[in-house]
């Protein structure tokens, strides 16, 4: 963190909101919290295993982030 209530804490953050907003909640128009909770766990998992990203090389984020994820060692 940079400082308190600079733009770039939560740019990420902002982003990912405007896709959820624009892709999912405003298509779907729910009519309850149930069906909510429901669609918007639907949709993350489409967001983060099957959504490719730009910001990735067209890589989706779970791609991207178990690649980095250090291997672990069997014990000798």
């Amino acid at each position: 963190m940079e400082g308190k209530g600079r733009w770039t804490n939560n740019v990420f953050i902002e982003r990912l909101w405007k896709s959820v907003k624009y892709e999912d909640i405003y298509l779907n128009a729910y009519g309850s919290m149930a069906e909510m909770k429901k669609g918007l766990a639907t949709y993350f998992m489409f967001y983060n295993e099957r959504r490719r990203h730009q910001n990735f090389d067209r890589k989706t984020p779970a791609v991207v982030y178990f690649s980095t994820q250090p291997q672990k060692q069997a014990a000798a």
